[in-house]
């Protein structure tokens, strides 16, 4: 039986890079991951109030992949304001629709000055980057933040395994978002993970489960 106990540090074949037909259907695998999966409804409640505390709201996704997390967020504030998503590869920022400004960029050298965003966001993001590395990564993005930080991401747990094991290959279309799907399960935070990397980073933080096997981080200033 797999070990669950730790984090592992192992990358994932979306990161490190796969052929293009590959990356699509990945990318699509995980759009639908985040529409019946991604714990939407709290992520969205958690960032009303401090977009809605804005005169001219603006949210940075950072890791946004094909930038279907922010655009929801857009549609569902339902007033103007600027989204940016922000991935490191091309060809993710392909697929982001037209309500989100798409930005490439390495997210250890973020091209923005601090304080630029009312909220920064990353979801599915954070598990993809070992413990050193975290509180450097969570200072930069608070550095961001004008009012708030909020972090979606996977809760290390076996259900959520088992279930991958059973039921990845009938629900995805790509073998590398099987592959990768199982892998970020093993990558993905306790409470006590979570907790320990925002307090290592000087941030203090707001950290609940959610449905399905997820962890919703909120930090306000």
């Amino acid at each position: 039986m797999i070990d669950l106990s730790r984090r592992i540090d192992e990358p994932e074949q979306l990161d490190v890079g796969v052929p293009y037909d590959e990356a699509r259907a990945s990318l699509a695998d995980l759009r639908f991951v985040n529409r019946w999966l991604g714990n939407r409804g709290a992520f969205l409640r958690a960032l009303r109030p401090f977009l809605e505390a804005a005169p001219h709201p603006r949210l940075l996704d950072v890791g946004c992949g094909s930038g279907d997390m922010p655009a929801a967020v857009v549609r569902a504030l339902g007033r103007p304001m600027l989204a940016v998503g922000l991935d490191a590869k091309v060809l993710h920022l392909q697929e982001v629709p037209r309500v989100v400004s798409p930005v490439q960029g390495d997210v250890e050298r973020l091209p923005f000055r601090p304080a630029s965003f009312d909220v920064v966001t990353a979801s599915l993001f954070l598990h993809h980057f070992g413990d050193d590395a975290l509180p450097t990564l969570l200072r930069c993005l608070w550095g961001l933040a004008r009012r708030g930080l909020v972090v979606n991401d996977l809760r290390r747990a076996r259900v959520p395994y088992l279930f991958g094991r059973a039921l990845f290959r009938p629900l995805f279309s790509s073998r590398v978002s099987v592959a990768d799907g199982l892998l970020s399960i093993r990558r993905a935070f306790t409470e006590r993970d979570l907790q320990d990397a925002f307090a290592r980073a000087g941030i203090p933080v707001r950290i609940r489960r959610s449905w399905p096997y997820r962890l919703l981080a909120v930090a306000a200033r």
